[in-house]
């Protein structure tokens, strides 16, 4: 979390925006009457405390007895913008003054500005060519200063949770309800004894290992010798339902439905090394291509298509440039650190950037894997563990700084942020083109992937490219076509998804200098921003006057190749895979895509915040909605709503929800899980 600004403020806030800048105490009956009042004498943002905020208590009340303090809900951190000119113009509002929005929330003794997320240059300030924008404000108040806060915003103020987004999935789900389901310390109690052996039977330390029974699942992590001892509560031997086992690198993972397991004696799992899969003979000792990269012919690909002289960020958990296949990384932006260590972006404690970055752009050496564009300039920004939206609005910040090209986001969060939206959008302006994992919780399109100015990836898999008895045959699915592909069953789905990308069994890099075979919407991503990056290096139309120009019409030409460059795999509506699997031959213009019809896309015209967009040919009800909107061509949506949207809401029979202090509920519950 930033840390508190210093910076003080000397001259008074604007009068419309704080109620003539009067101090706390004498606020309150001011704050009341503005609140509710329409007339255009009312404040938008008032500087001092509020009745609501008071009437919450104190959160570190001690309790009657004096034992401790009482649990109550704590202040917590929002995102404050003024809404840009997009969202206002049919409100008839002009937007608020940033300089004037900060100094009545500095002013104010109940809110606390923990930091400012802005323009880092002139070059950023005017990049997407409006020379509007003005940043954002990070702060921490009561939920009940924040509803205040939205209502005096009258429309022109944004006022959003903060929220934590999500990479990895957490080692025990939350409970959906309370149950009359206990254990008791009279109940039965199994323990476990579990060891982890790889090749000649060397112990493999820091696996992760999981039983799971009828109620809550048991996990550890095997120490130096590789073992770990799990209980579960109100279990026997025979209700066991699984074990899985996560190795840390190098092997692949383990799962055994129904196990045969002992109390007595320690249960043994015997692991089976990466490189004893045929594809991955040699590995990696000698360099091999993934099999999703193959799937998508990069190994087709001449030798000096290379993505030369384009810029790719990979907003993650840092890049670890110890491994020798990416070692080429040099430049990065640890948000997370960004006051007291903004080089911190080479330490990856979760491994999930590095996958991501040798899937794109591994080094073209003797050993390991080779990525899609390992001449492209990558950047490494670290949002991982613990990102939040404030943070993503400024690792897009110094992507627009730094002019990159395709930024790659295998990352999502929980409810849709109009905060992050005004960011993407300004990216798009800028000509960034934002790559984004479907998610992983096996219902609709998560956000940032539903966004329209993104490109959405869904995940899929292939038959015979990872061992019967590892997890990655758990995501198998009934939709399997005569060449093996299948979508894999923890893929988001909706008319939001573009196209579908290798996302099972994908083997990449993981820290120090290692490589594990991971699943997610996570993995197949970075094979289309590695696609994408080969795009707008080489592909011809990228080297005519009108799509070189950085601008929001390059980015969607950019989407528009790739999804015309797709084909359909797996037997799955077009739903869960969009246009398809992209072909790289195809997407730099060497081939003609065989009995492909080009996709109907208009491209963006720059500074329209909602592109003209077509979606996938989608059957059912659904694919007669999208067909009405459509009207056969291209439409523009003045909310920021794409016409793929507008018909999932239609299908679901829900109406798209009026703003409440920022937030756009989803019309499926989220499961946050890695992507």
């Amino acid at each position: 979390m930033p840390k508190p600004s210093n910076d003080g403020v000397s001259s008074s806030p604007d009068s419309t925006l704080s109620g003539g800048g009067e101090t706390a105490s004498s606020t309150d009956n001011t704050s009341r009457s503005t609140r509710g009042s329409s007339g255009a004498g009312a404040g938008p943002v008032a500087a001092g405390g509020d009745a609501a905020a008071d009437a919450a208590g104190d959160p570190g009340k001690r309790t009657a007895n004096g034992a401790g303090r009482t649990i109550s809900a704590r202040k917590k951190q929002y995102v404050i913008a003024p809404r840009q000119p997009d969202g206002l113009q049919a409100m008839s509002f002009q937007p608020l003054q940033f300089s004037a929005l900060e100094q009545a929330l500095r002013s104010s003794n109940d809110i606390e500005v923990v930091d400012t997320v802005g323009p880092k240059s002139v070059l950023g300030a005017l990049a997407d060519g409006m020379g509007g924008s003005q940043g954002v404000l990070v702060a921490r108040m009561t939920e009940q200063k924040a509803a205040v806060l939205h209502q005096q915003g009258q429309g022109r103020l944004l006022v959003e949770h903060d929220q934590h987004l999500n990479l990895m999935d957490p080692a025990l789900r939350q409970p959906a309800m309370v149950t009359g389901v206990m254990s008791t310390s009279g109940g039965p109690v199994l323990n476990a004894v579990i060891s982890v052996i790889g090749k000649d039977g060397a112990p493999q330390p820091e696996a992760e290992v999981s039983l799971f029974g009828s109620m809550l699942p048991a996990s550890g992590v095997t120490d130096a010798n590789g073992q770990v001892t799990l209980s579960l509560f109100g279990e026997t031997p025979e209700s066991v339902r699984g074990l899985y086992v996560k190795p840390k690198s190098d092997y692949w993972s383990f799962y055994q439905r129904d196990p045969d397991i002992s109390t007595d004696e320690a249960n043994v799992v015997t692991l089976r090394a990466l490189s004893d899969w045929p594809s991955l003979a040699g590995f990696p000792r000698q360099r091999a291509y993934g099999w999703g990269q193959k799937a998508m012919r990069l190994d087709q690909l001449p030798g000096n298509y290379r993505g030369q002289g384009i810029k790719i960020a990979i907003i993650d958990s840092g890049a670890a440039t110890t491994h020798a296949n990416l070692k080429g990384i040099k430049a990065g932006f640890d948000v997370l650190n960004k006051k007291t260590n903004p080089d911190g972006w080479d330490q990856d404690t979760l491994g999930h950037g590095s996958h991501c970055a040798g899937v794109i752009a591994a080094a073209d050496i003797a050993s390991g894997i080779r990525g899609f564009a390992p001449d492209a300039e990558v950047h490494a920004c670290k949002l991982f563990p613990g990102g939040q939206i404030s943070q993503l609005i400024d690792a897009l910040e110094y992507c627009i700084d730094q002019q990159i090209d395709v930024v790659n986001l295998s990352l999502g969060g929980a409810e849709v942020s109009e905060a992050l939206e005004q960011q993407i959008v300004r990216a798009k302006r800028a000509g960034i083109a934002c790559i984004v994992a479907a998610g992983n919780s096996g219902g609709a399109v998560q956000y940032p992937a539903s966004s329209p100015n993104v490109l959405a990836v869904a995940a899929v898999g292939k038959l015979d490219e990872f061992p019967a008895d590892s997890y990655h045959a758990q995501t198998l699915d009934q939709n399997v076509d005569a060449y093996g592909y299948f979508t894999a069953k923890f893929s988001c789905f909706g008319p939001q998804v573009a196209v579908c990308a290798p996302g099972v069994a994908i083997t990449s890099c993981v820290p120090p200098n290692n490589f594990a075979a991971w699943d997610g919407t996570s993995m197949a991503t970075p094979h289309v921003t590695g696609l994408a990056a080969l795009t707008l290096a080489h592909h011809p139309d990228f080297q005519s006057p009108q799509y070189k120009a950085r601008g929001a019409e390059r980015v969607e030409r950019l989407f528009q190749i790739i999804r015309a460059s797709a084909h359909r795999v797996s037997l799955a509506d077009q739903s869960r895979t969009g246009f398809g699997l992209p072909d790289v031959l195809v997407a730099v213009g060497l081939q003609n895509q065989a009995n492909q019809q080009p996709a109907q896309v208009a491209p963006q015209q720059a500074g329209v915040m909602s592109p003209m967009m077509a979606a996938p040919q989608l059957g059912g009800a659904m694919g007669n909605a999208m067909s009405g909107l459509m009207g056969g061509g291209a439409v523009y949506d003045p909310l920021g709503l794409d016409v793929a949207r507008a018909a999932q809401l239609a299908a679901y029979g829900t109406q798209w929800p009026q703003l409440h202090v920022g937030r756009f509920p989803l019309p499926q519950p989220y499961n946050p899980i890695m992507w």
